[in-house]
Order: C-alpha cells, then structure tokens, then sequence
C-alpha cells in the first residue's frame, strides 16, 4: 500500500531533484572553455567518484551486491545493463544543448516528458487519470500541435529527451532496481567510455590548466549524484502520474534560465504552446493539491490508507525473488556474525579451563 506519508516524502525529494537539475543546466557555461560533451564526460566521472564515496559513508555497498546476486539470467542481466546507454545519451545531451544554442529545445524536451509519462501509466498500465489531467493534456497537446503545424517540424534535441527517459524508469521499475545499485550500475558501465572521450578531446588538460575548474567539477559530480538520486527515490515512491506532474517543476526552472541567463529567444510563433503548455502544468498543479487534500481529509475522517495506484509493479513474483535473496543474505551475515561471537567466547572459556 502506497501511504499518504510516502506520496509526502516522495513529492518533497521531486521537488529537490528538480531544483537540482535546473542548476546543472547553467554548468556549461561555468565550465567553460570546456566543450559540451566534455562537460558531459567530466559529469559522468565526478558523478561516480562522489556517489562511491557516499555509498561508502552509508556502508550500502553489501545492499548492491545482494541485489545483484538475484540477476539469475542472461534475459535480467541484458535488462539490467539496457537503460544505462539511454542515462549516458541522456546526461549528454543536457549537458550539451544549452552552450550549443538548443536550451529551449531541450526545456520542450522536458515540458513533453511528464506528459508522455501520464500517457503512458494511463494506457500501458492502467492508472487513472482525473478530468483535469485529461484537460491539461489536451491543452498541452493543443499547443505542441499548433506549434508543429506552423513550422513543420520538431526539434531532434526535443524527441531526445521527451521519448528517452521513460523506457529508462519503466526498465528499472521492471526489475525493482534500488536507485542507489541502478545509479552506481549505470556509472560504472558510462566509465570506460567517458575516460577514452576525455582523453581523445583533451578533456584532461583542458581541466588541469584552468584553476577554477578544480573546485567546480567535483561540485558537478556532488549536484549530479544527489539530482539523480533523489529522482531516482522518488520514481519508486510516488505513483508514475504524480511523478510525471511534479516532474514539470524542472522544465519551469529550465525555461526561465534559458530566457534569463543563456539569452535565448522564444519565437513569436511559438508563444501559444508555451502558452498552453503553462496552463496545463497549472491544471495539473491544481489537480495534484485537490487530490493531495482530499486524500488528507479521508485519513482525519475515517482512517483511510490512500492506496497504490497501479504504477509499473513489477512482476510479484520477481520481486519476490528479490525480497528473498536479499533476506537469505542478511540472516546468513547475521548467522556467521554471531557465530564468530560464541566461538570467541568459546576460546575463551577453554582459556579459563587452562588455567
């Protein structure tokens, strides 16, 4: 059962993994003269420095290693690895797009992913949707019709991003990923490619010669790490609807640094499905608050448990799996840790005898 305190702490750690995200965005600039794809590169390899460093403070290693002992076959394995090229193309492009003149491309990108979430836990998986979610969609989908229609196209860099998260999240939901172990998974595999792009276009020197990226690169890979992390929680805290809802905060924040700070400029033309695309994220806030407080009064008049909405369960029978293997691997740590406790006595007491 999904608990109104979970949707609470799911909805807050959304909240500051999109703040998060939308500071990343301006990093390209801070970290000039290097390119956008080194910047992308340098992210990837500080992310995976400070993320081992955090799951070394929190002693979590033992939790990756016993979720990946229940990867049984080449099938889980092959799903397992599949999202982390999307990840990489993912934090490349985001990195890329804003010192390359397509920010308000990517910001599109990021307005239409949400979207395309709701869509997809509505007819994929059943979620319900209210009114008000059908009427922001429409008004959404209105302005990115009018939009098409007048130029006749759609930027690669907003497909990009709107069509390439959601297999990532829908894959790790699939096999119950913890975020932590898919994160640190992705990183690891990312590695070897990021170390021979930084080597190949001179990202290593580029980044020794110039003093201030000495402190602004690892503060790229902290930011990453807790952005990623906290989206991460999040997706598996709140039902897919309510992610892909507050999951517009970020575009909001994206679209307001690319007027403000990258100084690119909204075509006239495109003004009406910004336009519309605003008043459906407002519908949708308004809906989100109106179920959030309807959900409140139910639990203070009659004890009501809000429950799960069907957002991409996985298998019960594999998570199951997962639940077990995970169990048998702490009880069998507790076992020899105790077991080591009595022969320790043991040798003691035969001391004793000695004596």
């Amino acid at each position: 059962m999904m608990t109104t305190n979970q949707t609470s702490q799911g909805t807050i750690t959304a909240v500051a993994a999109n703040f998060l995200y939308s500071l990343l965005f301006l990093f390209g600039l801070l970290l000039q003269p290097l390119s956008g794809t080194q910047v992308a590169s340098w992210r990837v390899l500080t992310m995976f420095f400070s993320l081992v460093l955090l799951v070394t403070l929190l002693k979590q290693w033992q939790h990756i290693f016993d979720y990946l002992k229940t990867l049984k076959n080449a099938k889980e394995w092959f799903l397992f690895i599949l999202p982390t090229p999307i990840l990489g193309a993912q934090i490349w492009i985001f990195m890329w797009a804003p010192v390359n003149g397509l920010g308000l491309e990517v910001t599109l990108g990021y307005f239409l992913y949400p979207m395309i979430m709701i869509v997809v836990g509505r007819f994929f998986y059943n979620e319900d949707m209210s009114l008000l979610q059908w009427v922001a969609i429409g008004c959404a989908g209105f302005g990115i019709a009018y939009d098409i229609f007048q130029y006749g196209a759609i930027s690669w860099a907003t497909l990009f991003v709107c069509l390439g998260y959601p297999p990532y999240y829908l894959l790790r939901r699939y096999l119950a990923v913890p975020p932590i172990t898919g994160l640190i998974s992705d990183l690891v595999l990312l590695l070897p490619v990021v170390l021979v792009a930084l080597y190949m276009n001179d990202g290593f020197e580029v980044a020794i010669a110039n003093h201030k990226l000495w402190y602004l690169l690892p503060l790229l890979g902290i930011i990453s790490t807790a952005a990623m992390s906290l989206t991460m929680i999040a997706s598996r805290k709140l039902p897919v609807s309510l992610f892909g809802t507050l999951c517009y905060l970020e575009p909001i924040f994206l679209f307001i640094f690319s007027i403000a700070i990258l100084d690119h400029n909204v075509e006239e033309g495109s003004m009406l499905m910004y336009s519309m695309i605003f008043i459906a994220l407002l519908i949708m806030i308004a809906d989100s608050a109106l179920g959030y407080m309807a959900r409140k009064r139910d639990d203070r008049l009659h004890g009501y448990n809000e429950p799960q909405v069907g957002s991409f369960p996985p298998r019960r029978r594999l998570k199951n799996r997962r639940i077990k293997g995970v169990l048998a691997a702490h009880r069998f740590r507790k076992i020899k840790k105790y077991q080591q406790k009595i022969d320790k006595m043991t040798r003691k007491i035969e001391a004793l005898h000695l004596k």
